[in-house]
């Protein structure tokens, strides 16, 4: 027998769930997400390793679905000491990179900035030819000085040779222990954006590694010996190896784990996902079994970048959120929250705050709690504050939808006792068994993926040759994720022709298969490392 963990950490819970092969679960917990978040990931997986009674030697795999690097942006903690290298004087001079970013994050992330000469126009010819010697000299001056350094090039994505001759340089002089981000594998078109998300990937690389080896030896420390995989905000999963070069695709995983979850559990490939926890409600699409991918630029820890991320609204509303009811009969609801203190702040639970929860206790529409201790509110206005966190659900369901057309529900989410079974917008409201640890269950059943975002120019080799070269490259991609050779196959496919670039095509490619067998795994290690 073969079985699997998964782990998902949220703002408020950590969950985790135990499954077998044919991904049944056997045992589940919820625990209080921790202030350093891995002490309540190590308290999970002691917890289900020990419901389930499964031998820990049959236990072969371990998925995390991780807030880490999220966090490390956000409270600008731990994060690397990096050098940032654009690649597009004279051309890009006028706008210095970190432009717009917080001056906080900018003031530790901006130490060594350099501009050299290179760069490519938007249709493949060289702007000038890259200043070779002036990297040599940035190289041999940032010697022992940075941990991992991030490399954009104007329109790289459309000709990426500066990049991976600069990389070349900086390996040369650095040696191959120093990460090199390199902005063509990170980001679509848009330099600024495009430098931002790579400076943001080369600045949480020793936070993947810390977490990967601290979820390595907490598993050692547990007896298991498992193959451990972190979950991508894309909804597949990606090894420890492809994590630690591209660390900032851990960032938003959580979400698009429940969105997968939900997916699983329902037995639905199209629909809305309303993830529901302590803290906010993530409400996603299904596409075909896959969260829908935002078009729009996204924040970081207030730096704008363009790199993939799920289409997601998030409102400040879950089972923590605090409510406050004037003298006056006004309320208002959220945004804050009690979160992982609920059991300890929540006034049926004995605490002095009322939140969102104890309105469903007053109500007698949950027998969580203690009813007694919130038997004195006043049940019109807990009424008027009731319809107000549904319609706040409504709102931002008719947000997501394309059409005015009602569309199927699925509620997970430990939280997602807090709306009724009928939703306006809503065609059907599914609340699947299990419901509770969607996150953890998406993060243990996810496939591996692949992906490519490039503009290719059809000169080169015609429109034929270029669609078969960017699937299989997205298909090469997958498999060194983790994927079985044998069972990748394109799950999503775009061709964009960029008519303002001449004979130009922007193609987005996504591969995905199951993960590859332990014997596979280990096959292919043996090769890579002879």
């Amino acid at each position: 027998m073969s079985y699997r963990i998964g782990i998902d950490v949220g703002g408020t819970h950590t969950d985790a769930v135990l499954l077998d092969k044919d991904y049944r679960v056997l045992a589940k917990t919820k625990t209080s997400t921790t202030q350093d978040v891995s002490s309540g990931i190590y308290a999970a997986m002691r917890e289900v390793i020990a419901e389930s009674g499964v031998p820990r030697e049959q236990i072969t795999y371990a998925m995390l679905g991780t807030t880490h690097c999220t966090n490390a942006i956000v409270e600008r903690k731990h994060l690397n000491q990096i050098a940032v290298i654009r690649i597009g004087a004279p051309a890009t001079l006028a706008i210095k990179p970190l432009i717009g970013v917080p001056d906080d994050l900018r003031a530790h992330l901006g130490k060594h900035v350099y501009i050299v000469s290179g760069g490519h126009e938007f249709d493949g010819r060289e702007i000038t030819k890259l200043d070779e010697a002036e990297l040599y000299r940035i190289a041999s001056e940032i010697k022992d000085k940075v941990d991992s350094v991030a490399v954009a090039s104007v329109f790289s994505p459309v000709s990426k040779e500066h990049e991976l001759r600069a990389a070349e340089i900086l390996r040369e002089v650095l040696g191959e222990e120093v990460p090199i981000s390199l902005s063509y594998e990170i980001g679509s078109v848009g330099l600024l954006e495009r430098e931002n998300a790579t400076i943001l990937n080369a600045a949480i690389v020793n936070v993947a590694k810390t977490t990967a080896t601290g979820f390595i030896n907490a598993l050692k420390a547990e007896k298991v010996d498992a193959r451990v995989f972190f979950g991508q905000n894309d909804g597949t999963l990606m090894s420890i190896e492809y994590a630690m070069k591209y660390p900032i695709l851990t960032i938003g995983c959580g979400p698009t784990n429940s969105i997968r979850g939900a997916s699983y559990l329902s037995g639905l490939a199209n629909a809305l996902v309303v993830d529901v926890g302590g803290t906010t409600t993530d409400i996603g699409v299904l596409v075909n079994s896959f969260p829908r991918e935002s078009s729009l630029a996204v924040e970081i820890g207030g730096a704008r970048t363009n790199f993939r991320m799920p289409d997601l609204i998030s409102i400040g509303l879950g089972g923590g959120t605090i409510v406050r009811i004037q003298d006056d009969g006004s309320f208002t609801v959220g945004p804050d929250s009690v979160g992982y203190q609920l059991p300890q702040k929540g006034l049926a639970f004995g605490g002095d705050t009322l939140t969102t929860t104890d309105v469903l206790i007053a109500l007698k529409k949950s027998d969580l709690g203690d009813a007694e201790k919130v038997a004195h509110l006043d049940q019109d206005i807990l009424l008027k504050v009731y319809d107000r966190i549904v319609e706040m659900a409504e709102e931002a369901i008719d947000k997501m939808k394309t059409s005015a057309e009602p569309v199927p529900v699925i509620l997970v989410g430990g939280g997602s006792i807090l709306f009724p079974e009928e939703l306006k917008g809503a065609s059907q409201i599914i609340r699947p068994e299990n419901f509770g640890v969607a996150n953890a269950i998406g993060a243990a059943i996810s496939q591996i993926s692949g992906q490519i975002d490039r503009v290719f120019s059809l000169d080169e080799m015609g429109r034929d040759q270029t669609l078969a070269l960017a699937k299989s490259i997205a298909v090469e991609e997958a498999i060194a994720a983790g994927a079985e050779p044998a069972t990748v196959e394109i799950v999503e496919f775009e061709d964009i022709p960029l008519s303002y670039l001449g004979n130009a095509t922007r193609i987005r490619v996504k591969a995905a298969g199951t993960l590859a067998s332990v014997d596979t795994a280990s096959a292919r290690e043996e090769v890579s490392n002879s």
